[in-house]
């Protein structure tokens, strides 16, 4: 008799992890068998060495409040409710280590300020322009801005350190910054789910999904040692499998899914563990992007807490493989082809030639010249002091426009059917960061009976549900608070 049970997650990442113990924390009586196709979770994009680890809050991502045409007034509210969704998260996070959940916190996040850095007169004028959109909202309390290379070189002296003169520059700052080990955090989501009895099934692979006469779906796995097949019956299936999250969408039929395509880009970091280097740079530190780079192309170097060693990372440099994951299948990108997102993909070719030449140039680049690009950053760096680091794969959504005919899309997208019975995430930055608001938003979607019971609870785990905190200074700097002190990082 084939199993039946009420939800399946598929991947062991952070989206899977968030949307099973918000399900679990409100409907402990439902059946959840979460799939992971690896010997453990979190080892894809949640893999603290597969991402940057920043939580992203809009405090230093340029990406988030591009320049107004003509050097106009910027615009805040995209970088707002970046924060906003941030907050949320906070929330949820300091929730569950006070409900025992989670662990000491300094164990998936640690203060970290946020800053950014620019060079060159147009960039200096811009920066200053953002920092006075911004230093006016709630949520942005503390941003410092300054030209003064003492002042800069307090905040980070790396930045500093043999800096030619006369060379305009610019930088933010803001002390509230985080670094988030995604992979500490996804892994306890996890562990404490199957202490709770969620059926957490890792070397099993999710091989198809079929809609059945009532409603709900047969999902057919196998086990990845011996490959035994098997199958089971759920009412609701969501699919947070990476860049593989595309193909399972497409073998289960669903309409809601054509048109789309993914573009993979890989990634790689220079790592220092040197103590000497490392001790003086306490910061994540953002900048322009390169003409042509995808905006998680921004370069950064950061400052990174994993497992209790400290190091510095700067990159990403862009590599290619047609992988949608890191463990993925050599021929990922050609098997997503499908009539109906043909052309949308080739829209895309077309429309984003700066891409493919900014992708053959990073290829092409050697550690020497990687390291060069540091140098913009840290003009003291040495060669020797830094290797290279392979990270995660990113699928970019490729989707159909009306007018363009297809757009590559920066974010993350929830895609899912019209009667909400499966789901899946495609999209890559802000994603981990933002994982608890876009999986609030797929409850809202996906169980619209449900959801005006489940607010009490969601309230008492994430209190100003609902709220916008930026238009109440007095509630937000309250709950900026609250969240700081439970999870032990700046105000």
């Amino acid at each position: 008799m084939t199993e039946s049970v009420d939800v399946v997650l598929i991947g062991g990442g952070i989206m899977s992890a968030t949307l099973g113990t918000l399900l679990h924390e409100l409907q402990p009586d439902w059946k959840i068998v979460a799939f992971e196709r690896l010997g453990e979770v979190a080892q894809e994009s949640s893999n603290p060495w597969n991402n940057a680890g920043t939580g992203h809050a809009a405090l230093c991502e340029l990406n988030y409040m591009p320049d107004a045409p003509g050097g106009g007034p910027l615009d805040p509210a995209k970088a707002v409710g970046i924060n906003e969704q941030f907050q949320q998260s906070r929330q949820f996070w300091s929730s569950l280590v006070a409900r025992g959940v989670l662990d000491e916190p300094s164990s998936f996040i640690n203060s970290t300020p946020h800053m950014t850095f620019v060079r060159g007169a147009k960039d200096v004028e811009y920066l200053r322009r953002r920092y006075e959109a911004l230093k006016d909202q709630p949520l942005f309390a503390g941003i410092e801005y300054s030209e003064d290379s003492r002042v800069i070189n307090q905040w980070a002296p790396l930045l500093m350190q043999q800096r030619k003169k006369g060379e305009p520059f610019a930088a933010t700052r803001v002390p509230a910054g985080t670094d988030v080990d995604f992979g500490s955090l996804t892994a306890q989501l996890f562990d404490h789910l199957a202490e709770s009895g969620v059926d957490v099934r890792t070397n099993h692979e999710v091989r198809s999904l079929s809609r059945q006469s009532d409603g709900g779906w047969l999902v057919k796995y196998r086990n990845t040692i011996g490959r035994a097949p098997n199958r089971l019956k759920a009412r609701f299936v969501f699919v947070g499998a990476g860049g593989w999250a595309l193909k399972l969408l497409q073998n289960s039929g669903i309409p809601e899914i054509k048109g789309y395509g993914v573009f993979p880009i890989g990634g790689q970091f220079l790592k220092t563990s040197n103590p000497e280097i490392v001790s003086q740079h306490r910061a994540k530190v953002y900048s322009q992007a390169s003409v042509g780079a995808p905006p998680m192309s921004v370069p950064h170097l950061d400052a990174r807490v994993v497992d209790g060693e400290q190091s510095l990372l700067f990159g990403p440099f862009a590599t290619f493989s047609p992988k949608f994951l890191k463990q993925g299948s050599w021929f990922d990108i050609v098997g997503q082809v499908r009539p109906h997102n043909l052309w949308p993909m080739l829209r895309v070719a077309f429309a984003n030639p700066d891409l493919i030449t900014y992708l053959l140039s990073e290829l092409v680049k050697t550690h020497h010249k990687k390291v060069d690009s540091l140098r913009i950053f840290m003009p003291t760096a040495k060669d020797g002091d830094w290797e290279l680091i392979q990270a995660g794969q990113r699928a970019q959504v490729m989707k159909k426009d009306e007018k363009k005919g297809g757009v590559l899309q920066f974010g993350t997208e929830v895609v899912a059917s019209a009667d909400g019975t499966i789901a899946g995430l495609l999209g890559a930055s802000p994603g981990a960061s933002t994982a608890v608001p876009i999986m609030l938003g797929l409850l809202k979607r996906c169980f619209p009976e449900e959801y005006p019971g489940w607010e009490p609870a969601l309230r008492e785990l994430i209190p100003t549900l609902g709220e916008t905190l930026n238009d109440n200074p007095a509630d937000a700097g309250k709950s900026m608070a609250a969240t700081a002190e439970a999870l032990g990082i700046s105000l």
